[in-house]
C-alpha cells in the first residue's frame, strides 16, 4: 500500500510538472532551422526568458542584439552565450550588446537611431523586457513604471523601428505578454495610475495593453510583409518577481514549488523562439500563443475600439508625431 501511494504521488508530481512546463513537440523542429543572415533584437536579454531566447537564436546562427538597461549585465550574458554559439559546428551567429532603458523615452530614441544607422536589416524584434508588480514609481518621463516600461517603452521602440522592419520584410514582431492580462482593465481616465494604484492590477493592465497593441499593430501592418504576434510564456523561474516580498518562513516552500513546478527560462523561451523562427507561422499575424499553439483571448483583449483608442493615447503620451 505504501509503495502504491509513493508511486501515485511520484506520478502525480511528474504529470503536474509536465503540464506546468507546457511540453510541446514543435520545438525539436527548430533545432535544424537556421537564422543565418538574419538580425534579431531581444529586449531584456541579460537574464531570464530574454537571455534564453537570445541563446537559442545564437545557436540558430542569428545576429542577436541584446537590448538591455544594464550594459555590464548584458556583456556578462553575451560572454556566456557566445561560447554556446561558437561551440556548435558551423555556427556563425553574432551576439552584440546595445544599451536600452525602456523607462526613458530618450534612451529608446537613442537606441533606435543607433540601430537605424548601424544595421542594414532587422528581421525580428522581440519585445521581451518587463517589470513585475513593483511599488508605485515613475519612469524618467513621469509614467507609472509598469505601464511605462512594459507597454509605452515597447510601443515607441516598435514604431521607431517599423521602417527598418518593413525594408527587411518578411519580418516579425514578437511581444511577450502574460496570462495575467485577464485581471487587467484599460481605464482611459487613469492610464497613469495617478488616482489609484494596485501593483498586481497594474501589471495585468500592462500585459493587456501588450495584447491590444499587438493586435492593432497587426491590423496596421497588413500587406507590409511584417507580422506581429503576442504570447504568454507560462510561469517561469526568473528574477521578474524581485519586487515580491515573501515571508522568511515561506521562502523555502516557495523555492521548492518554483523548482518543482515552474518552467525553466529555456522552456519559457520556447514560444518566443517558435514565433521568431518557425516557418509554421510565416504570414500569421495578430494571434495569441501559448506553448507554441494559438490560444483564445477574452473579449476584452479583442476589443478593436479599445485597441485603437489605446494606440492613439499611447502615441500622444510618448510624443509620436506620425504613428503608423
Amino acid at each position: 500500500m505504501f509503495l502504491l501511494s509513493v508511486t501515485a504521488l511520484t506520478a502525480a508530481y511528474f504529470l503536474a510538472r509536465w503540464l506546468m512546463s507546457g511540453a510541446t513537440d514543435r520545438l525539436p523542429a527548430l533545432a535544424t532551422a537556421s537564422m543565418r543572415g538574419k538580425t534579431v533584437i531581444v529586449t531584456g536579454a541579460n537574464s531570464g526568458i530574454g537571455r534564453a531566447t537570445a541563446a537559442g537564436l545564437a545557436r540558430l546562427q542569428a545576429r542577436v542584439i541584446l537590448a538591455c538597461r544594464d550594459p555590464a549585465a548584458a556583456e556578462d550574458a553575451a560572454r556566456e552565450i557566445r561560447p554556446q554559439e561558437q561551440g556548435d559546428a558551423g555556427a556563425s551567429g553574432e551576439v552584440l550588446v546595445r544599451q536600452l532603458d525602456l523607462a526613458s523615452l530618450s534612451s529608446v530614441r537613442s537606441f533606435c537611431q543607433r540601430i537605424i544607422e548601424e544595421e542594414q536589416r532587422l528581421d525580428v524584434l522581440i519585445n521581451n523586457a518587463g517589470i513585475f508588480q513593483c511599488p508605485y514609481m515613475k519612469t524618467e518621463d513621469g509614467f507609472e513604471m509598469q505601464f511605462g516600461v512594459n507597454h509605452l517603452g515597447h510601443f515607441l521602440l516598435t514604431n521607431l523601428l517599423l521602417d527598418l522592419l518593413k525594408r527587411s520584410a518578411p519580418s516579425r514582431v514578437v511581444v511577450v505578454s502574460s496570462k495575467l492580462y485577464q485581471y487587467g482593465e484599460i481605464n482611459f481616465d487613469d492610464l497613469n495610475s495617478e488616482k489609484s494604484y494596485n501593483k498586481s492590477f497594474g501589471y495585468s493592465r500592462s500585459k493587456l495593453a501588450n495584447i491590444l497593441f499587438t493586435r492593432e499593430l497587426a491590423k496596421r501592418l497588413d500587406g507590409t510583409g511584417v507580422t506581429a504576434n503576442v504570447l504568454h510564456p507560462g510561469i517561469v523561474r526568473t528574477n521578474l518577481g524581485r519586487h515580491i516580498r515573501i515571508p522568511l518562513l515561506g521562502q523555502p516552500i516557495f523555492k521548492f514549488v518554483s523548482w518543482a513546478f515552474f518552467k525553466t527560462p529555456e522552456q519559457g523561451a520556447e514560444t518566443s523562439l517558435y514565433l521568431a523562427t518557425s516557418p509554421e507561422v510565416e504570414g500569421v499575424s495578430g494571434e495569441y500563443f501559448g506553448d507554441c499553439k494559438r490560444e483564445e483571448l477574452l473579449p476584452k483583449a479583442m476589443d478593436d475600439a479599445v485597441a485603437t483608442k489605446l494606440w492613439d493615447e499611447s502615441a500622444k503620451m510618448v510624443g509620436l508625431i506620425s504613428p503608423l
